[in-house]
């Protein structure tokens, strides 16, 4: 599996750029993503996150919707999965509960000491269409005017589909890693085959927008929605907040 290409080392800085919350947004929900690299001496503790579910998750103050994910093979795309990475999905119903995650959670911290990579990236959705598990997302920041944003694309496939559509992502997946302007790349995943996520982050939308519209991305988007390939999808764009830790080699913040 090819690997994103590697560049050099670079901070990405807080966008600035967030709508403040009015009188009729009723949610403003902060995105967290933790991706992590379990210690091979670690592996049963690793497995254990899919066994257990949310159950460890119950204490958080503020969540709203969660999901454990695994991942392809290296962190990358694909239908061979990873031993050892994996990531986190957190909805937290405003940007406070997130911090409060980000700073003091047992749970994270749990995490840091079994993990030998860790990367936190704190996310507010400017654009979201669609839903995961009949929840969708809160859409409260404003485009923004410089980078870096992100972008999650998730789906479940229909079985009858899913042979068609690993067909065609290859060719996708491969610009993806290759785009001008991609910081960072990960493909995550709820079930084998079925039920896919991409997220990756970007030095501005217009980057972004150049990959999302051209080539074999916007071929595999065309088909998909004549082919009716997914029972349920969400795709959402986001104000990257704030991102720290390292991710396949990678240092970030």
């Amino acid at each position: 599996m090819t690997e994103v290409p590697t560049r050099p080392a670079e901070t990405l800085k807080r966008v600035s750029a967030v709508a403040p919350p009015s009188a009729a947004t009723l949610a403003q929900d902060v995105v967290v993503l933790v991706l992590f690299d379990v210690l091979p001496g670690d592996l049963l503790w690793g497995w254990s996150r899919f066994v257990l579910g949310r159950w460890p998750l119950r204490p958080l103050r503020g969540l709203k919707f969660s999901r454990q994910l695994g991942s392809g093979f290296d962190g990358g795309f694909g239908l061979r999965p990873s031993g050892t990475r994996q990531g986190l999905f957190l909805v937290f119903e405003n940007e406070g509960r997130a911090d409060e995650f980000l700073n003091a959670s047992p749970l994270l911290a749990a995490y840091r000491r079994h993990a030998r990579e860790l990367c936190c990236v704190k996310l507010r959705a400017y654009s979201c269409r669609g839903s995961w598990g009949g929840t969708s997302l809160a859409v409260s920041a404003e485009v923004p005017a410089d980078g870096p944003m992100a972008a999650l694309t998730r789906a479940s496939i229909r079985p009858a589909r899913a042979l068609r559509f690993w067909r065609q992502a290859p060719p996708a997946q491969l610009a993806l890693e290759k785009a001008p302007g991609c910081r960072l790349a990960v493909g995550l995943g709820e079930a084998p085959l079925l039920r896919q996520a991409t997220f990756s982050i970007w030095d501005s939308v217009p980057s972004m927008n150049d990959y999302a519209r051209s080539g074999a991305h916007l071929d595999a988007i065309r088909t998909s929605q004549r082919e009716g390939y997914f029972s349920e999808s969400m795709f959402v764009r986001f104000v990257v907040l704030a991102i720290s830790g390292q991710w396949k080699g990678r240092s970030y913040g």
